[in-house]
């Protein structure tokens, strides 16, 4: 296992450490929304440890022409369009972004289609939300999800990664209650370089988690005496 100033050995390892500084939200069942894919399973060990539920939020970083690892901004499945402050608008051609926002949003389409086919997505309304990441970069997807979760009324809305940079967690503090980090790193280039092991997880991993925590939930319902 990494020590926390150096990093985590897979998103397991980053769960469990981050279970650790959420411990007051156990027990007041708290919604964990994780931004597919890689913080899913994450958000099932999260949710699982805390007594908590697992649903998704869906937003896509907007990439820079040429450049696609580099947000430029961030795009929910409503079109709001959430814009990276170190960008300078003027140097973003502007048919460039439009295509990329319908991209985005077809690629939004999609997931939400092929994950929610198998459940409902939870009310968010007055609930206490945990709001995950494997890591944040720019900042500007984290902001995006932020303002989209926002709009639901959640009744508390908590910004969660391992990891992220000072100046964007400086950024996505406005948009949310609380942050929880575990570490900040000036010297940040992606988030994988603070994984030992940073496997991509795919569509199908999603939807099979998903599907596994609303049977978990339904069970749970079940056997509870004072819903039935």
């Amino acid at each position: 296992m990494y020590t926390p100033n150096q990093g985590f050995a897979d998103r397991t390892d980053a769960a469990e450490q981050l279970v650790d500084c959420l411990q007051a939200y156990r027990g007041c069942n708290p919604l964990v929304l994780a931004i597919p894919r890689g913080a899913v399973p994450m958000g099932k060990i999260i949710a699982e440890r805390l007594g908590g539920e697992l649903d998704i939020v869906l937003v896509r970083k907007l990439r820079a022409p040429g450049n696609l690892e580099y947000a430029i901004g961030a795009i929910d499945e409503t079109g709001n369009t959430t814009m990276n402050m170190e960008v300078d608008a003027s140097d973003i051609d502007a048919n460039s972004l439009t295509a990329e926002q319908q991209y985005q949003k077809e690629v939004m389409r999609k997931r939400r289609s092929t994950y929610m086919r198998l459940r409902p997505a939870i009310n968010v309304k007055g609930r206490i939300v945990l709001l995950l990441d494997d890591g944040i970069a720019t900042g500007s997807t984290m902001i995006a999800a932020l303002k989209a979760v926002r709009l639901q009324n959640p009744d508390t809305l908590i910004c969660v990664t391992p990891v992220a940079p000072p100046e964007s967690i400086k950024a996505v503090a406005p948009f949310a209650d609380a942050v929880v980090c575990l570490l900040t790193a000036a010297d940040f280039h992606a988030v994988s370089q603070f994984y030992r092991d940073f496997t991509a997880v795919d569509d199908t991993e999603v939807a099979a988690i998903l599907q596994q925590s609303t049977r978990s939930a339904y069970n749970v319902q079940r056997d509870d005496p004072d819903l039935g």
